[in-house]
């Protein structure tokens, strides 16, 4: 027997986002009512009206969801995350509430490993050296050659994921043919042994950043690793190594960030993610030649709502058949 009557649920789906591609297309509760045109279905394009719709929601699919609002939405049984993220959710007021929280983890994780790859081979060819020198209409060959850090092969050359769920395991699928060794740091120290040569757990981190050609940051934001990479793991790394991010630009400390490039401490940084997005245009980060910046969109892709309705459609018959969720947080972890 089903956990609940699908003619006496109220699912509301609200986003808005100032990036459209992020905002849930009419067709995800199109495809909703379609699967069950007994539910009450609600989508809201902006929070104007919010405040009318939640108290007598089962069901809230959004990214945001303030703590007075979720102590008016009195009849929540559920909310599901658009994002992997749930930082923003981590209020004490959702943490006791007993509301079942899901995310989209997984969901992103095809455009994301393709971003990371397209900047590994990116960084190590010294392709943003030549774009540099394209502007200038200039042969830089000779130049490219001479500098500092030459192109490299990325066959031999050892790969660090700090947290390696579903992102990270999406990247060493594609990584692993190219010859790269790939570490694997994460909360428990094990994994799949198919997918990564070597595991350790968080506390050992600083045992093995200086061994890495490549550190990527894959891990969520929680208490834990906020500025997890601060001025003393920075002065870990290799000075030909390389700093990944793509999960939340406050992973880094970012002033102590901006000294590391200045002084060519590392070899440079990839940064998708800032502390503040959009990055402000005085930031020292735009002329630093040593960073490669790109706006928040490792995950962007044509199919991201598809894989969305394909989630939430696959937990709704979960919901009502009395089965376990896919992709539910745990509160006290925070991911």
């Amino acid at each position: 027997m089903g956990r609940f009557a699908i003619r006496e649920t109220k699912l509301l789906i609200c986003v808005w986002h100032s990036f459209t591609l992020w905002r849930p297309p009419a067709d995800v509760a199109v495809s909703v009512k379609r699967a069950y045109p007994e539910m009450n279905v609600v989508h809201l394009t902006t929070y104007d009206h919010i405040d009318d719709e939640l108290p007598d929601t089962d069901i809230f699919v959004g990214y945001s969801l303030k703590p007075a609002q979720c102590i008016a939405a009195k009849k929540l049984q559920w909310l599901h995350s658009t994002a992997a993220g749930v930082d923003q959710l981590m209020y004490p007021e959702l943490r006791t509430s007993g509301v079942l929280v899901t995310n989209a983890s997984g969901v992103h994780s095809v455009p994301m490993a393709e971003h990371i790859l397209g900047l590994l081979i990116a960084l190590a060819r010294r392709f943003p050296s030549a774009f540099r020198h394209q502007m200038h209409s200039h042969w830089g060959q000779q130049e490219i050659w001479d500098d500092q850090l030459r192109p490299r092969e990325l066959q031999g050359q050892t790969l660090l994921f700090i947290g390696f769920g579903a992102i990270g395991r999406e990247t060493a699928k594609r990584v692993k043919p190219l010859g790269m060794k790939i570490w694997a740091v994460t909360r428990t120290g094990q994994g799949d042994p198919a997918l990564a040569d070597r595991y350790l757990p968080a506390t050992q981190l600083e045992e093995v950043l200086h061994q890495a050609d490549y550190v990527i940051l894959a891990a969520p934001e929680t208490p834990a690793t906020h500025r997890m990479m601060n001025a003393a793991r920075l002065r870990a790394m290799k000075p030909t190594a390389f700093l990944i991010n793509v999960a939340r630009g406050t992973l880094i400390d970012e002033a102590a960030l901006i000294d590391t490039l200045r002084r060519r401490a590392i070899a440079g940084a990839a940064l998708d993610v800032t502390e503040h997005e959009p990055l402000p245009s005085d930031s020292p980060l735009w002329s630093l030649d040593n960073c490669v910046i790109t706006p928040h969109i490792s995950s962007a892709s044509e199919f991201l709502w598809n894989r969305q309705t394909e989630l939430l459609l696959e937990n709704l018959e979960r919901w009502f058949s009395g089965r376990e969720l896919i992709n539910r947080v745990d509160l006290n972890r925070g991911y």
